[in-house]
Parts: structure tokens; C-alpha cells; sequence
């Protein structure tokens, strides 16, 4: 599913019509009709429509006149009068009135009451105020009708963005419609990928209004929601004459006194995706400890310099970070494993803490490096609020992916995964997984396929979905899902994805 922001979506009705020759009521017409379909209209029977002066506004109108021809009851409100009307929505506007629908006007506190009055009434309330072209704050009577709306409704569906929402950022513009279902046209709207962008939105459906793909291309800015196909259409069929050298050896450096914990989930992750070979190198107090624990994977210790750099050497993938401790050493050995590294590197953890003053040693790394933080981690290396980031992860995670050329996972609610160019938005997962271990888990599904040789952004894109879709089915039967959970069913989830 492709995603795309206000301006995107402008530039592409744009083209269609001024270049196709599209007629945007054509657009308009279509747009109403997916609205339609999804009414439930054998169970609702009257309907407030409350419509702006732009396009969105036209959109309602011509729903209004659907749902009339369809014998339901229909209350239509338009917001200002009717000289100010642009374009089609003018012609859709006067289209009711000659078929003699009446068109309430809300322009003071007197026309609101009878919104108020209408809204308790109907079934349902179709927001068409304010699509994706707003620009600024919601005030005056905009912003009373959009509380009417709130407070009165019984159920409210909004025409494309719910009106007064930030469609590139997912903020409320001042005030905004906290509607129960968003019907959006053709692509998924980057706004409804930030958090707490649901408590508006609802539930998201995306409707084809019958834009050509080649437009969409055209436009489009190579971002993307990951979906269940995509997975299947990527993950390798087994040759039945392979072996384990055929999947990757992967170094796995982690742990910590007290942590050994990390060490061990990140090692188990690489072996139960599908690892051929899983090495983990650790502090030599924890390795007597996970040599007997780890009875797939084997162990080296920090310390064994050589052993380490022939591990370094050999290994098609290393994932280093987990439980290692924010500290000198840390950075140390992190260091040391970009700089004679053969293959590509996974940062998670305390591996990416102690890059915080040191972030050049990222830049042309030609093995490639995928770097895994949360949002406080992602605040440590780039000096960044939290909230900002929240509000602007893909934009975050792509000036950062694209300045020191390497892939981020931002993880989270809708994980982003980017390596500058094309993003990509893992939806599995939920907060059933919020607990301890989760991410050392996903590092070492990373790491995995990146040594059964899928490249990066395959890798990190298969594996952050993976991880989350067991996640899911877990939580389908379990009220907490843990890294122990997810490390059990990954064979199973993999297995079902393939097929």
C-alpha cells in the first residue's frame, strides 16, 4: 500500500485533470459512490451531510444526493454561502437544489443549533468540511460546527481526512472530527501513520477512485505500507539440496553481567528465523552461563581478539548492541566491529547509545549498517524532543538514514523503515509485545536474513514484519506476548507466511 501526503495527492488530481482531462466532477462522482459503499444502509436510515465550500464539500454534496436518490433521509448543511463555492462543488450544490433538497446554511450561533438538532436526530453525520488542503487553524464557525459535530453525533464518518486533521503529520489543526470511520481516496495518507492520529481517524479505509496507476507513479515518493503478499512474494523457497552454510553465519555480540538475558534472545532470534550457523560473543563471565544455555549457537568470548576477528572476518552478518551497557567499552568494540567488518552490520541498543558523539564512524561503510532504535534511543543520536520526533518519524528517520547513508528501523507503532530513498511502514505488532527483550529478539531476526542473503531493506522489512505478525497471532489468545513467546513461533509464522 503506497502512502502519500497532502501535496502528493493534490499533484496527482492536478495532473489528472489539467493532463488527462479527467473532469474533477468525474473524480468527485466517483468518490461519492465509495462513500456509499461504505454505509451501512440496511441499517442506517437518515443522515446529516455537512459540507465546506472546496472540493471535500462537493465530495458530501454529491453523497447527499445518492443517498436521497436511494430513498434515505437527508439533512445537508453547507458551511459559508453559496458564492463562495469552488469549481465542481458549485455544480454539485446546485444540482440538490433543483431537485429540490434543502441546503441548510451555517454562518452564526442560530444555524448551529439546528446542526445540533440534526445530528442528535440522524443515524449518522458525514463529515465533508475539510480534506487534505487545509493549511491552517481551525476557527469561528468552523470550529463550533466541528464540536457540534463531536459532541451530538451517534456516528461519523469523514470523507477522506476527518476535518481540521493534519493529513502530512497527523495533528489536530486547532479543533478537528474525531470521526468513527475515515473513507480516504486511493493512497493511505502519511498522517494517519503517527500516533494518536486514531483518536480522529477511526477506522481507515482506502478507496480506489479510479486514478491511473502511472499518475500515481509519477507522483509517488517511494513509500510504502508493508503487507502480507509482499512478504510471501520475498521469502525464499529452501533449495532441497542446500545445506547450513547456504543460510549465513552470524555473529552475535551482546550481553552483559546482569544482561545476559539480551545476549541470549538476540542469539535465539538468528537461530529459530533460520540462521545457518549463530555465533554469540560475549563477556567471559556470561559465556560457561550461555555455552550450556545456547545449545544451537556457539560462543567466544570479548576478550579472544582472535577469535573475534576470524569471526568478523567469516560472518555474513553481525548484530551488536544488545545488553552490552552504555559505556566506553561498548563503543570500543562497536567500533572495532565497523571497522573490520566484511559484511553488514545490525546496531540495536547500547551499541547505538554510544554512538551519540561519535556518529561519523556510521558514513561509508560500504558493508552496509542497519541501525534499530526507539524513539529515546532515536532522541539520543540525533538531540531531538521526543514529541517532535513522534510527530515527524518518517521525516526524522529519512534525513537520518540518508545523511550518514544507512538503514533506520524506527520501532514503534507503525515501525518505519527507511534507508533515505524508499520507506517503509511495518503495521504488526501491538502493545500485548511491550516488554523486555522484544527488540533483541527482532535484532537477531534481522541479523538472520541478512546472512540467508536478502538485502538490507528486504531484510529489515521481512523481519520487523515477522516479528510483529507473531506477535499478533499470540496476542489473539494471550494477554501479554513475551520474547520467549515470539522466539517459539517464529518457525511456525514463517512457515505460514511462506505458504
Amino acid at each position: 500500500m503506497k502512502i502519500a501526503s497532502g501535496y502528493i495527492m493534490r499533484e496527482i488530481d492536478k495532473y489528472c485533470i489539467d493532463i488527462l482531462k479527467i473532469p474533477s466532477i468525474v473524480l468527485m462522482e466517483n468518490a461519492a459512490l465509495k462513500i456509499i459503499e461504505n454505509l451501512e444502509l440496511d441499517k442506517w436510515f437518515s443522515f446529516t451531510v455537512v459540507c465546506g465550500k472546496g472540493n471535500n464539500g462537493g465530495d458530501g454534496l454529491a453523497v447527499a444526493r445518492h443517498l436521497f436518490v436511494l430513498g434515505k433521509k437527508v439533512e445537508v448543511f453547507l458551511i459559508g454561502t453559496e458564492e463562495n463555492l469552488i469549481g465542481d462543488t458549485k455544480t454539485n450544490y446546485f444540482i440538490l437544489k433543483n431537485m429540490g433538497i434543502k441546503i441548510n446554511k451555517i454562518s452564526n450561533l442560530e444555524d448551529i443549533n439546528e446542526l445540533r438538532d440534526s445530528a442528535v436526530r440522524c443515524d449518522v453525520v458525514v463529515d465533508s468540511i475539510f480534506g487534505t488542503g487545509l493549511s491552517k487553524k481551525i476557527d469561528g464557525i468552523y470550529d463550533d460546527a466541528i464540536s457540534i459535530i463531536n459532541e451530538n453525533s451517534k456516528y461519523i464518518l469523514s470523507v477522506d481526512v476527518p476535518s481540521g486533521f493534519n493529513s502530512d503529520n497527523g495533528t489536530a489543526m486547532g479543533n478537528c472530527v474525531r470521526a468513527n470511520k475515515t473513507v480516504t481516496f486511493q493512497l493511505y495518507k502519511k498522517g494517519f501513520l503517527s500516533y494518536g492520529s486514531d483518536k480522529y481517524t477511526g477506522e481507515i479505509i482506502v478507496e480506489d477512485i479510479g486514478i491511473p496507476e502511472f499518475v500515481i507513479d509519477k507522483f509517488h515518493e517511494n513509500e510504502f505500507i508493508i503487507d502480507k503478499k509482499m512478504i510471501k512474494d520475498r521469502l525464499i523457497t529452501r533449495d532441497k539440496y542446500s545445506h547450513k552454510g547456504d543460510y549465513g553465519r552470524i555473529l552475535i555480540v551482546a550481553g552483559s553481567k546482569g544482561f545476559s538475558g539480551a545476549a541470549y534472545i538476540a542469539a535465539e532470534g538468528a537461530v529459530r528465523s533460520g540462521a545457518g550457523l549463530v555465533t554469540l560473543c560475549c563477556s567471559e563471565e556470561l559465556q560457561i552461563g550461555l555455552s550450556m544455555k545456547l545449545t544451537e549457537a556457539m560462543t567466544i568470548s570479548f576478550n579472544d581478539r582472535d577469535r573475534l576477528k576470524g569471526a568478523l572476518l567469516k560472518c555474513n552478518s553481525i548484530a551488536i548492541g544488545p545488553g552490552m551497557g552504555n559505556n566506553e567499552d561498548t563503543f570500543e568494540v562497536v567500533k572495532y566491529a565497523l571497522e573490520n567488518a566484511k559484511c553488514p552490520v545490525v546496531i540495536d541498543a547500547d551499541g547505538i547509545n554510544v554512538l551519540k558523539e561519535s556518529l561519523f564512524i556510521l558514513k561509508n561503510r560500504e558493508q552496509g549498517v542497519i541501525l534499530t532504535p526507539h524513539l529515546g534511543e532515536m532522541a539520543r543520536i540525533t538531540g531531538l524532543d521526543i514529541d517532535y520526533i513522534k510527530e515527524n518519524r518518517i521525516k526524522v528517520s529519512e534525513e537520518f538514514a540518508k545523511e550518514y547513508g544507512v538503514v533506520i528501523i524506527l520501532k514503534g507503532y507503525n515501525t518505519i523503515i527507511t534507508d533515505g530513498t524508499t520507506t517503509i511502514i511495518n503495521p504488526t505488532g501491538n502493545s500485548s509485545m511491550a516488554s523486555g527483550g522484544m527488540g533483541d529478539c527482532l535484532t537477531g531476526i534481522i541479523a538472520s536474513f541478512i546472512g540467508q542473503g536478502y538485502k538490507l531493506m528486504e531484510a529489515a522489512a521481512l523481519s520487523t514484519y515477522i516479528h510483529g505478525y507473531a506477535g499478533d497471532r499470540l496476542s489473539e489468545e494471550m494477554f501479554c506476548v513475551n520474547a520467549s513467546h515470539i522466539l517459539e513461533s517464529l518457525p511456525y509464522v514463517i512457515k505460514e507466511l511462506q505458504q
